[in-house]
Order: structure tokens, then C-alpha cells, then sequence
């Protein structure tokens, strides 16, 4: 049977509590809060709620309960619920403690687990992970110390977000072409077709920026890929960073 998943505080990884997915978990300075974090800078009494989703099971979601200071995944404040990935950071408020949401309930292991599983299937594996090496990190095309970043974040956006508008002036324009059906309906089948296809390609940009606020990004086609990127990333800054120097 598979651990719990766990929200780890990250200045201090001894403190984490499971996740039940029957029992939705609330965090703030209230002692009723299943995560009470008590002597906190910026959290409310009821900040925030981890629960399953009730439509996609498996899916946890992150919620902000009306806090002062705002709940922020990934660096992104939340305005409605959001779902969780693996090594996703949640920070309460903006100076605020820091959780990780671990998926398996334990460390991120030193491999991401889809390019194990791709090799036993005898895929290709994803692209390595970054590793870092005499206190620099290999980033796109660069070599950034690792005392000098600030955060990794992975951003998610759509490739073609003018698909909408290109199929509507494409249905627009076909209106012109009404008196002859055998020329307008396959403008407009094959319009929407296009739509369908353009506005459901994603990438996926995973941001690293430094602490006088340079960034460099790199884009991915998967999530899972950019995300295992991430977390090594994390990983290696936690290794080179001396206790309570995180930002």
C-alpha cells in the first residue's frame, strides 16, 4: 500500500503531516487546524484547505479561505482552487512559511520515477534532470550559481492563445461563401477542427530567477518533464543552502 501524501514544511522537512482523503485538511494559527502553525508570520486563523477534488479522484486541490495575505502556489496567488503536482510549493501569504505538497508521502527520489518507468518499457527516457555541480547549476545554456537563485517555478500557458480568434474570423469570413454550401461547410468543419487542435496544445515554462530578479526560462512540452526539472532544481538548492537561509 502507497504512503499518504504530505504537506512537508520546508525550512523544516522533520515537520509534515499525511493527507487523508476523506478529511479535508486545514491550515492556519487556529489550534483547531489540522496543520496548526501557531506562531506564524502572516497566516490567518483559517488560511487555506487541502482536499481531494470531489469530480477527479486522485486530484488534490489547494483553496483559500478568505486569508488576509493570500495563499500562493507556485509563486501564483490563488483566486479559486487549484490541483496539486508533485513538489508543488505553497507559501502562506507573501513572507509566509513554505509547505511542499509530496505526492508519495516521502522525499522526491534522486530519479524522476517516469524516466524509470519509460526506461524498464524500453521508451526513451525524458531529458535528465538537472544535477548541480561545484555549486552551479547547467540552465538553459547556462551555468547559474546555486547560492544566487531565488525560486523555480513551472508556469503553464496555452501555445495558440489566438485559436479562438482565428476560428472566429475564419467563421466570419466563411459567411461570405453561404450561397455555396459545397465550399462553406468545409471551410467551417475544418475551422472548428483547427481550433480544437491549436487551443488544446499546452507548454509548459519553467522559470528560474535569481536574487537581484534576473530569470531565465525553458520551455517543455510536458508537464511531468518540466516538473521533474523543477524538482531537481529544488532539490539542489536545498542541498547547497545552509538551514534557515532559504528565501
Amino acid at each position: 500500500m502507497s504512503a499518504l501524501p504530505r504537506l512537508v514544511l520546508r525550512d523544516d522537512p522533520g515537520r509534515s503531516v499525511p493527507l487523508d482523503p476523506r478529511t479535508p485538511l486545514s491550515i492556519g494559527r487556529d489550534p483547531a487546524c489540522g496543520l496548526c502553525l501557531a506562531e506564524a508570520r502572516g497566516v490567518s486563523r483559517h488560511h487555506a484547505v487541502v482536499r481531494m477534488s470531489r469530480t477527479r479522484p486522485g486530484q488534490w486541490l489547494l483553496c483559500d479561505t478568505g486569508s488576509a495575505n493570500g495563499t500562493y502556489l507556485e509563486g501564483a496567488r490563488l483566486k479559486d482552487c487549484r490541483p496539486l503536482s508533485d513538489g508543488d510549493e505553497i507559501r502562506l501569504g507573501l513572507n509566509g512559511p513554505v509547505l511542499q505538497f509530496r505526492a508519495d508521502g516521502s522525499p522526491p527520489p534522486s530519479a524522476p520515477p517516469a524516466a524509470t518507468a519509460a526506461a524498464t518499457r524500453g521508451r526513451p527516457a525524458p531529458a535528465p534532470v538537472p544535477t548541480a555541480v561545484a555549486g552551479r547549476l547547467d540552465f538553459a545554456g547556462r551555468s547559474l550559481p546555486l547560492d544566487r537563485i531565488r525560486s523555480a517555478y513551472v508556469r503553464s500557458r496555452r501555445r495558440h492563445p489566438q485559436a479562438f480568434s482565428w476560428w472566429l474570423l475564419l467563421c466570419l469570413g466563411g459567411l461570405l461563401l453561404l450561397p455555396f454550401p459545397w465550399l462553406f461547410w468545409p471551410l467551417q468543419v475544418g475551422a472548428l477542427a483547427g481550433w480544437i487542435v491549436l487551443g488544446s496544445r499546452w507548454e509548459h515554462l519553467l522559470e528560474v530567477t535569481l536574487q537581484d530578479g534576473l530569470a531565465y526560462r525553458h520551455r517543455f512540452d510536458s508537464l511531468a518533464t518540466a516538473l521533474a526539472h523543477r524538482n531537481g532544481i529544488r532539490r539542489a538548492m536545498a542541498a547547497a543552502a545552509p538551514a534557515g537561509r532559504r528565501p
